[in-house]
């Protein structure tokens, strides 16, 4: 594979570009937000130690952009003793997730209603286990990339803040985006892709459930997607 030189920015991270409203919530999602968001919401005014959020948790996760949230509560469903922090700021997804961890009980995760770039710029090095991008904006118009969430700035925070050996997990259903992603992880030093056969990108992760998004996607045509896997490297091994 050639890859063609991707200029970075020397400002360092940017701001994520996301939609925030859309239709009106709901009598009870507005009554959840009064009530519960606050209980659950990342105080980041100061720095603060995920591993001090959930000192019991045997992994930390961290999901960004997660829509209605089905990936992140099945997660927290299926793994009842790690701690999870989710970050969106679309205020309809926040309020299905808050309806699910209200009619669940569920206790393990914490959430970031804000731009992900001010949380890991106060989450510590290397505390957390697995980070989750998945079917992030694409920002398709080429004078839109720069509003894409994967740039290097951003690799270089994920990279900071996940263990050594940690899991960097990206899906996509926009053949363009995934390229795009690709290319900026190769020249990441701090992140290594294994492929274990051509096309295995293919495959979904173990256990994976379609998210809506991607069974409209699959409705609409778009019927291949890209399930990436990195990890972060030992930081003795560092270039």
């Amino acid at each position: 594979m050639t890859l063609k030189p991707i200029p970075q920015d020397p400002r360092g991270p940017r701001a994520f570009f996301g939609r925030r409203a859309g239709k009106k919530l709901h009598k009870g999602q507005q009554a959840l937000f009064e009530t519960l968001l606050p209980e659950l919401s990342l105080d980041i005014s100061a720095p603060f130690d995920p591993r001090a959020l959930f000192p019991d948790a045997k992994h930390i996760h961290l999901e960004i952009g997660y829509g209605g949230g089905e990936h992140l509560a099945r997660m927290a469903r299926e793994n009842p003793g790690d701690g999870f922090i989710g970050c969106e700021v679309f205020t309809g997804g926040i309020g299905k997730l808050l309806e699910t961890i209200d009619t669940e009980g569920l206790r393990n995760i914490a959430l970031f209603p804000d731009d992900v770039i001010k949380l890991l710029a106060v989450m510590p090095d290397a505390s957390i286990d697995l980070l989750y991008v998945l079917y992030p904006d694409p920002w398709p118009k080429p004078r839109h990339h720069k509003r894409r969430l994967i740039q290097f700035p951003v690799l270089a925070e994920f990279a900071r803040v996940l263990q050594p050996g940690g899991t960097f997990r990206f899906a996509t259903d926009i053949e363009d985006y995934a390229n795009w992603t690709l290319a900026h992880v190769l020249r990441t030093p701090e992140f290594v892709w294994p492929i274990s056969a051509p096309g295995a990108w293919h495959t979904p992760y173990p256990g994976w459930v379609p998210t809506r998004y991607e069974i409209k996607a699959r409705r609409q045509g778009r019927s291949t997607s890209f399930y990436f896997e990195f990890f972060r490297t030992d930081r003795t091994n560092e270039r």
